[in-house]
C-alpha cells in the first residue's frame, strides 16, 4: 500500500519540482572518480569535476598511454557500450560520483602488425607505471613533464605516547560452566 502511495506522489509532482530535486541531487556530487581499466589489468584512477566533459578524460589518456599514436576508445560494460559522445559531462553520462571505464585500442582486424604491437603491453608509459601504488591525490603532478619531481612531504611524526592498552584480565571460569 505504501508503495502505491509513494508512486502516486511521484506522479503528482510538477516538472518544476522534479527539476529542482534533480538540481539538488546534482549539487551534492562534488567529484567524479573515474577508474580506467587497461587490458593488462592496470587501473588508472582520476578525479574530475562532474561538470567536466568526457573529452578531458580522453586528453588525459592521450598523455599517459604508451602508444598515443594508435587510435583508442573507452567503453563501459555490461553490456559493452562504446563511449562515442565525448562532449557530454560526467554527470549526464552517469559517471558521477564514480565509474569504471575500460580502455581498448581501436585497431582494424586486418592489420596484423599493429594488432600484435597493440596487444602486447604495457599500455601505460613507463614513468606512469613507476607511480604504481602511490597516492598522489593531495599533490598536483603534471604527467606531461616527468622531469619535475614533486617535493617530498616531511615524514609524519608519531605521537610519543603509546596507545593505552587495556589491562590484561585474569582468566576465570564463567559461572555457568560446571565441571
Amino acid at each position: 500500500m505504501s508503495e502505491k502511495i509513494g508512486a502516486q506522489s511521484q506522479v503528482l509532482k510538477t516538472r518544476k519540482i522534479r527539476e529542482a530535486e534533480a538540481a539538488v541531487r546534482r549539487a551534492r556530487i562534488t567529484k567524479a572518480v573515474i577508474r580506467v581499466r587497461f587490458p593488462d589489468n592496470y587501473v588508472l584512477e582520476a578525479k574530475f569535476q562532474p561538470a567536466e566533459k568526457i573529452q578531458s578524460l580522453m586528453d588525459l589518456l592521450t598523455k599517459v598511454v604508451a602508444r598515443p599514436d594508435l587510435p583508442f576508445y573507452i567503453y563501459t560494460t555490461p553490456p559493452k557500450e562504446r563511449i562515442k559522445d565525448t562532449s557530454k559531462d560526467f554527470y549526464s553520462a552517469g559517471f558521477a560520483p564514480g565509474a569504471i571505464v575500460y580502455f581498448s585500442y581501436d585497431r582494424p582486424k586486418d592489420s596484423e602488425y599493429d594488432n600484435a604491437v597493440a596487444k602486447e603491453g604495457p599500455y601505460l608509459r613507463d614513468d606512469i607505471l613507476l607511480l604504481n601504488g602511490l597516492d598522489l591525490s593531495a599533490e598536483q603532478v603534471d604527467p606531461v613533464h616527468p622531469e619535475q619531481e614533486p617535493k617530498p612531504k616531511p615524514p609524519e611524526v608519531a605521537s610519543p605516547l603509546p596507545d593505552p592498552k587495556p589491562a590484561a584480565k585474569k582468566p576465570t571460569k564463567p559461572k555457568w560452566l560446571k565441571r
